[in-house]
């Protein structure tokens, strides 16, 4: 029977020169409300974001900040007002945690949009700071969590919950579909989600990368087509071809934008991009090269997508390719370290949290 803490422990990074070091640490949870669950945490995938917010690239944070955002565990208690999850249910949390509730955005299924949104760490709600997944325990708003489907594993849930939600939602607002072709460019944490979610949405599924060295496994995810951009002349081939272009890539700065935007479809080819390099980054293209065609920036998605994708990944089977981390400060070093140098293929899931925090439980 697992027992109640009054303070939760976790990993945290304590300034960013020492980014890849996190120190085991104690903090106070949020304040209690009656919309409120607490979870138990079995696993926690590593994401890109951890390593950026470590690193310090995305600014300053408060110390010590603890990171994880792609949560699944166990209910232990919940608040008065809590309706649709109940203690014991299995759920799953991403890299919100919180937002208005009552603006146009959140009423329109853009809660991840929200001015007054706060992130599941590197957050703030009124003067408490937000903690992340390599923890013991975390505590959420009901609404921003998720039960997780029978058949889907916790190992396989968590990269969903950030990296999976982050393509399944402009995949399927930019008409991802039957008969329609689709590129993922970037054969990434994200981009292989991307790729297996694209094909059980039923689209023809192209990956674009700068060389073969991951055309065997975009075939084993499921991939129709590969493309290799080292090859000369690689989009006068494939012009005018794709519907949609996902960028699933860290960063836009190694991207031929003019390229990527000729291999659309004219006048209704899309190019979403998912990335989340440093704030100062920029990139460039001709506004001649548009033509109808259109560019946008996403970020999460909304509840009802999180549900859709989770019940989707149950339903066809749709396994993340992951590599496990028992967590540890060791743990955490390896893990934070490797996915930095891109040294995965092509996700870490921290695990072993009973064992690790068996004085928290």
């Amino acid at each position: 029977m697992a027992k109640y803490p009054e303070k939760f422990t976790g990993f945290g990074v304590l300034n960013h020169e020492e980014w890849n070091h996190p120190k085991k640490v104690e903090f106070d949870p949020k304040p209690w409300g009656d919309h409120e669950i607490d979870i138990q945490i079995e696993t926690c995938g590593v994401c890109g974001s951890d390593v950026h917010c470590a690193h310090g690239s995305w600014g300053e944070t408060y110390s010590p900040i603890i990171v994880g955002h792609e949560i699944v565990g166990k209910v232990l208690k919940v608040g008065s007002q809590v309706e649709n999850i109940k203690v014991g249910d299995r759920v799953g949390v991403g890299a919100q945690c919180s937002s208005c509730g009552e603006c146009d955005l959140c009423q329109n299924g853009n809660e991840q949009y929200c001015v007054s949104c706060a992130w599941t760490y590197a957050g703030n709600i009124g003067e408490w700071n937000t903690q992340g997944g390599y923890a013991s325990h975390i505590r959420v708003l009901d609404r921003f969590a998720f039960v997780i489907p029978e058949k889907l594993e916790s190992k396989y849930a968590s990269p969903l919950l950030c990296g999976g939600l982050t393509v399944y939602s402009p995949l399927v607002r930019n008409g991802c579909g039957p008969g329609k072709k689709v590129a993922i460019s970037g054969l990434g944490g994200l981009g292989h989600q991307a790729v297996m979610i694209a094909k059980a949405l039923g689209a023809h599924v192209t990956v674009i990368s700068r060389s073969d060295s991951k055309k065997e496994d975009s075939f084993k995810m499921g991939a129709d087509q590969y493309i290799a951009t080292n090859e000369k002349g690689w989009a006068a081939k494939h012009a005018g071809e794709f519907n949609l272009i996902l960028n699933c890539g860290s960063s836009l700065s190694g991207i031929d934008m003019q390229s990527m935007l000729a291999v659309l479809t004219s006048a209704d080819g899309r190019f979403a991009s998912i990335s989340a390099p440093p704030i100062t980054e920029m990139c460039s293209f001709s506004p001649f090269s548009l033509m109808g065609k259109s560019i946008s920036q996403h970020a999460l998605g909304n509840a009802k997508e999180m549900r859709d994708l989770l019940q989707l990944c149950a339903d066809k089977d749709i396994k993340p390719w992951i590599e496990e981390i028992p967590i540890s400060e060791q743990g955490t070093h390896e893990a934070l370290t490797r996915a930095d140098n891109g040294d995965v293929r092509y996700r870490f899931v921290l695990t072993d949290f009973e064992k690790e925090f068996k004085d928290a439980y």
